[in-house]
């Protein structure tokens, strides 16, 4: 009776904690990270104002003209010199008087601001009327201007280019680094309050990586998902002063790209943190992680105008979230460029899961002096 209760005994000491499946356990962790990330103060209201942000940029700022511009410069005219006003637009009131003398008259009592009456003396025919000051707008619109061809008509305005790219790359930086950073710092704590042993007691060490990469990158996502929305909706309300017909496609390349990138970025902030004891040290890990993160964003607003090189940061999966979906708006490269594009990148991120995989496995329990990728790597 002794034998066997020794022997039950020797096998419950050794028997080892029964671990929770792995893709269940990846669930876990996502769902306690997504859930703590929806409940966070800081991040309702940074989604908020992002929001908030986005539609103010297409409904608000495309009107701010139309409240700041003045009213229409009251200009007298004759018959003869009411055809050439009436074609001058909105900005010009003309008002038709019965001769010269009344235009005048019109402009010395105040009910004009300028007048035009027939000058057969002058290269244009008109002469132009003021009281001190010479109306140098309604001059210069009454000129005689050379014929004008348009080679490309469709191009894109330069700053409309420019405002796109700076979009998109400030975007992806902020995202990437703010989660990114959320995520360093939620590994180290759980490292410094020994918390991580007791989990990997019933977690694989793989799981939990997953799981924090996969529940932070849908928060980011979501967020970056609204902010899309936003700016669809805008685009949509607003579209006859903001025409920006060919953003919407290139909007949802960003996002289903952001969203494969970002699980790229996360998987290796997660490993750089797991290097490390305190979160003083984090910045030597994560500097190449960061300076990953400033590719896109540097290069897409130095390079915006440059076809070649927007060309080479497409297939730079780090690059590619924002060089290609401006690309495609730009309408540069043929359709399977930016599907290689793509396959590049989910490539590059199986990869970099991989890695940071590795990394986070062989570091997570190590605790002193923070470890180099090389030395993490050779375990």
């Amino acid at each position: 009776m002794s034998t066997v209760t020794a022997a039950s005994a020797n096998t419950t000491a050794g028997r080892q904690p029964r671990r929770t499946p792995f893709w269940s356990a990846v669930g876990t962790v996502a769902a306690r990270e997504m859930t703590v990330k929806a409940t966070s103060r800081p991040f309702i209201i940074t989604t908020l104002i992002l929001l908030a942000a986005a539609l103010a940029a297409t409904l608000l700022v495309p009107r701010l003209g139309d409240l700041f511009a003045g009213d229409a410069v009251r200009v007298a005219v004759v018959d003869q010199t009411a055809a050439s006003v009436q074609g001058l637009g909105e900005d010009y009131a003309p008002q038709t008087l019965g001769s010269e003398d009344a235009a005048r008259e019109a402009v010395r009592s105040g009910e004009a601001d300028a007048a035009v009456v027939p000058d057969p003396g002058s290269p244009s025919g008109t002469s132009v009327l003021a009281m001190t000051d010479a109306p140098t707008d309604l001059v210069q619109a009454l000129s005689t201007s050379p014929t004008v061809e348009l080679l490309d008509p469709n191009a894109p305005n330069p700053l409309l280019r420019y405002l796109i790219a700076f979009g998109f790359g400030i975007v992806f930086f902020l995202a990437a680094v703010t989660f990114g950073q959320q995520i360093a710092v939620s590994v180290i704590e759980e490292k410094q309050s020994r918390i991580v042993e007791i989990l990997l007691a019933a977690v694989p060490a793989r799981a939990m990586m997953a799981g924090k990469v996969l529940g932070n990158a849908a928060m980011a996502i979501l967020q970056v998902g609204l902010v899309a929305v936003g700016l669809l909706l805008g685009m949509q309300i607003n579209g006859d002063v903001l025409p920006l017909d060919g953003l919407g496609v290139p909007i949802l390349w960003f996002v289903v790209l952001f969203s494969i990138g970002f699980v790229m970025i996360a998987a290796l902030y997660a490993a750089a943190a797991s290097m490390v004891s305190r979160q003083e040290d984090i910045g030597s890990t994560s500097m190449p992680v960061m300076l990953m993160i400033m590719l896109p964003y540097f290069g897409v607003i130095f390079f915006n105008s440059n076809p070649e090189a927007l060309r080479v940061m497409s297939w730079i999966p780090f690059s590619a979230p924002v060089a290609v979906p401006l690309r495609i708006f730009l309408q540069q490269g043929a359709w399977w460029e930016h599907i290689g594009s793509l396959a590049v990148l989910v490539v590059s991120t199986a990869l970099a899961i991989w890695l940071a995989a590795v990394i986070y496995e062989r570091s997570i329990l190590r605790t002193g002096k923070a470890l180099k990728w090389r030395e993490a790597l050779r375990g």
